[in-house]
């Protein structure tokens, strides 16, 4: 598991007040308010939140992977020597996608062309990047299949795309993501279209690759039983704002933000037999509107007069835990994170990441 990083290491990636708009039919959308966020190398950090909370609007924005109504309204994405909030082609991206940060997309079979072998998928990415022969390619690619657990890699090089089952076919497109030795691999949802036993390897293998390759893992999910199993930090996403961040022990044991609480409440592992299921009451807000106040606080049941008015700052829980939530206030009134967060605390969570 990952240590507290001291403040004297530098992030590999770094975000500062980053807001993400886009245009559409005729109105202006804000995906992303003011997030500043740091990643550090070697860690595995999860992004959790709803769908449509901002997850992936979020990091496509360290690939140029923005649909092409949306742009970057302010704010910074310092890596490696370079702001990437100022790329504006694809000639400067191509120093980046790919090479340096690579991403690793949820359903399989539309990442992958389906009218070119699988092999030759792999060769290209490789190609792209790097100087090396069309034999040393090939040979590279076969080595790769090979890493990422596909048997008798030389004959499934020549295969196509539906010859390989869903399991496999993520494990082709991990392959392709690694393949020239990035140094940031975003995982977008990579095992919600696989069923819960090839979930398990699929994770396992990328656990077991950014231990060999030294990579840096950032995992964008809406399932908590997920994260527990391969993060070192969490970074809570609610309405395209960073909520609550720590240490995965921190956010699962000790959550401060009223968002946090919900979606852990809603864990099915935490469900007691003839009891209904937590969920969260109400919808998300709408984000052609501006937003004051806390976002959440529509939906909170305990959310006080100020979380309607004024946008908390972020309150510091330790070195390492952070949250945006007036409850964290000195004046605010005790409150008790609701009867699931007991309930999750007794029964205990295994953290592998």
């Amino acid at each position: 598991m990952a240590q507290y990083r001291r403040s004297t290491e530098k992030p590999i990636l770094s975000v500062r007040d980053l807001v993400v708009k886009f245009k559409l039919r005729g109105k202006t959308l804000t995906a992303i308010r003011n997030i500043s966020l740091d990643v550090y190398k070697g860690e595995s950090l999860a992004i959790v939140g709803e769908s449509g909370s901002g997850k992936s609007v979020f990091t496509k924005t360290f690939m140029g992977l923005l649909d092409n109504n949306g742009w970057i309204d302010n704010g910074e994405i310092l890596f490696g020597g370079y702001d990437l909030a100022k790329f504006k082609n694809e000639k400067e991206w191509t120093k980046v996608r790919g090479k340096r940060i690579a991403m690793v997309f949820q359903d399989p079979m539309t990442s992958l062309n389906p009218l070119k072998t699988v092999g030759k998928q792999i060769q290209e990415a490789i190609l792209l990047h790097s100087n090396i022969s069309k034999a040393g390619a090939k040979q590279q690619a076969i080595k790769l299949l090979t890493d990422v657990g596909i048997d008798d890699a030389e004959r499934r090089y020549k295969q196509y795309p539906h010859e390989f089952s869903g399991g496999m076919r993520q494990r082709v497109v991990i392959a392709i993501a690694i393949a020239c030795n990035p140094e940031i691999l975003i995982c977008d949802e990579p095992t919600t279209a696989l069923d819960v036993t090839i979930q398990a390897q699929i994770l396992d293998l990328i656990k077991a690759l950014q231990k060999k390759f030294e990579l840096t893992v950032i995992y964008i999910t809406h399932d908590l039983g997920v994260v527990a199993d391969v993060a070192n930090r969490i970074a809570v996403m609610y309405a395209g704002d960073i909520v609550e961040l720590g240490m995965c022990e921190e956010v699962f044991f000790d959550p401060k933000h009223p968002y946090t609480w919900a979606l852990l409440s809603s864990l099915p592992q935490l469900g007691i037999k003839g009891e209904d299921l937590y969920t969260i009451k109400g919808t998300p807000p709408n984000l052609y509107q501006t937003i004051k106040g806390d976002a959440f606080a529509p939906r909170n049941p305990q959310a006080l007069e100020v979380d309607f008015v004024a946008r908390p700052p972020y309150f510091e829980v330790t070195p390492t835990h952070k949250a945006k939530t007036w409850l964290l206030d000195p004046r605010a009134p005790k409150v008790e994170p609701p009867e699931y967060i007991r309930r999750l605390r007794e029964q205990g969570v295994t953290f592998n990441g």
